[in-house]
């Protein structure tokens, strides 16, 4: 009996789509990011990209515990000196609500070339309309 080992074109893809209205964010992007790197196959392997394709939808109602709104916050830097910028996650919610899921979601992928490529499988709406009804997006629920 020989040992099987998950190709790249044995994998099929599939697309689901999230309601992220109520959710909570780290539970959210935690089951997200499980999705995009496929633990929930059983042809998963670690070093090949097995996931699926996941539409988050309504990212601009998510909801998070305790006084999160305006503790967490998230920091950029243009390069320059003094220029490190903060905001909090609810002007990041006014704002680029999108940007906030994808975040999170990010911080749960590897950080090598495979999370690179996982991540771009990953399709973040702030509003209820998605452009990919064309693939024919599976709800997921959580």
């Amino acid at each position: 009996m020989k040992t099987y080992w998950t190709k790249e074109e044995d994998v099929e893809r599939k697309w689901f789509v999230v309601d992220a209205e109520g959710q909570t964010l780290g539970r959210l992007a935690s089951q997200i990011a499980t999705v995009l790197r496929g633990k929930h196959k059983p042809i998963y392997n670690p070093s090949v990209d097995t996931g699926d394709y996941v539409v988050v939808v309504n990212a601009e109602k998510i909801h998070t515990t305790g006084r999160r709104m305006d503790s967490k916050k998230y920091y950029t830097h243009s390069g320059y000196v003094g220029g490190l910028k903060e905001r909090t996650l609810r002007q990041m919610l006014e704002t680029d609500p999108d940007r906030v899921i994808h975040l999170a979601v990010r911080g749960m992928l590897p950080k090598n070339a495979l999370g690179r490529k996982i991540i771009k499988k990953l399709k973040v709406y702030a509003g209820p309309e998605h452009p990919h009804g064309a693939q024919q997006p599976e709800p997921l629920e959580f």
